[in-house]
């Protein structure tokens, strides 16, 4: 009885942080949002060496979700353009990092454990995950709809190697961050940009295409996964 509670008690915390990582960002990009349009001025005169001890900062604050990378390339590419790709690159992989070594205080082996006794049909699904490791990292961060924290969370708690996660993370990243930038490059406003960051039909269009691949892309796991099964 003590065992079986230890076990939810070590399963239910990664189910309650996946849900904060969740939620946590819209509150924290709707105050970002207000602070970068009321001090928009002040942004624009920023010497570059401001934007190095930003990044820094902001790569902790993403690592807890409290700052979207995607959401911050638009920003960086408003005010930097395209010499923001090398620190938004910085940032995601020194997020990716953190996460990883902070969800090890989560216990993911416990908690695989926990979920292979009640779930059996769980040990299939991590095998055939650490088999494709790269192909479904890369998918999963390609899109932008799925929370970078959460995505990366998962990875760890899956069992996933640190350097397919960098890996994944990297490839899957570059047209997201790529995308974010050119669009926050090319608007004319910040307040309308940050209120509307998916306007114009190319933009539409070029998430659309990330969004589909994506889906394809994890799709054919679990279609392989059924087939495995039966």
């Amino acid at each position: 009885m003590l065992l079986e509670k230890s076990s939810t008690r070590k399963f239910s915390l990664p189910v309650i942080v996946g849900v904060l990582l969740t939620v946590i960002p819209l509150v924290t990009t709707s105050l970002v949002t207000g602070w970068a349009i009321t001090h928009e001025s002040l942004l624009r005169n920023w010497p570059f060496q401001f934007w190095i001890v930003l990044t820094i900062i902001l790569t902790f604050s993403s690592s807890v979700a409290l700052t979207p990378p995607t959401f911050l390339a638009l920003v960086y590419g408003y005010f930097l353009g395209w010499i923001a790709i090398p620190l938004l690159f910085a940032l995601n992989l020194g997020a990716i990092a953190i996460i990883f070594f902070l969800a090890r205080f989560l216990h993911p082996e416990s908690v695989r454990n926990y979920l292979t006794q009640i779930y059996p049909q769980v040990t299939s699904l991590l095998r055939r995950f650490h088999q494709n490791e790269l192909r479904l990292i890369f998918f999963a961060k390609l899109s932008p709809v799925l929370p970078f924290a959460v995505a990366n969370l998962f990875f760890t708690m899956a069992g996933a190697r640190f350097k397919q996660i960098l890996a994944g993370g990297t490839l899957g990243m570059i047209p997201r961050t790529v995308l974010a930038v050119w669009a926050g490059k090319e608007a004319q406003n910040i307040a309308y940009l940050l209120e509307h960051p998916n306007e114009g039909l190319w933009t539409k269009v070029i998430i659309l295409v990330l969004i589909v691949i994506s889906t394809f892309g994890l799709g054919y796991f679990f279609r392989d996964n059924k087939v495995e099964e039966k």
